[in-house]
């Protein structure tokens, strides 16, 4: 299906396609809770770009020790 959305929204396939996961990755994370905040528009699963965009920069880590302990070492 060839549909045009807005700019500012993403797809499960785009995003997937975005962050290279897969759209069952995506699912998964909707049925957990862990991944961005979406909308469901009847069946239609949404993203909002800003929603993406917030939620890679909570993921963004300098150190895999954690955000507490980077904090203590400085």
């Amino acid at each position: 299906m060839n549909t045009v959305l807005y700019p500012e929204m993403l797809s499960p396939r785009q995003l997937a396609a975005r962050w290279n996961l897969s759209e069952k990755t995506l699912e998964r994370w909707r049925m957990l809770g862990t991944g961005p905040t979406y909308l469901k528009l009847g069946g239609r699963v949404m993203y909002r770009a800003q929603e993406v965009e917030a939620h890679e920069q909570q993921r963004t880590r300098r150190c895999t020790a954690g955000r507490e302990v980077a904090e203590y070492l400085l």
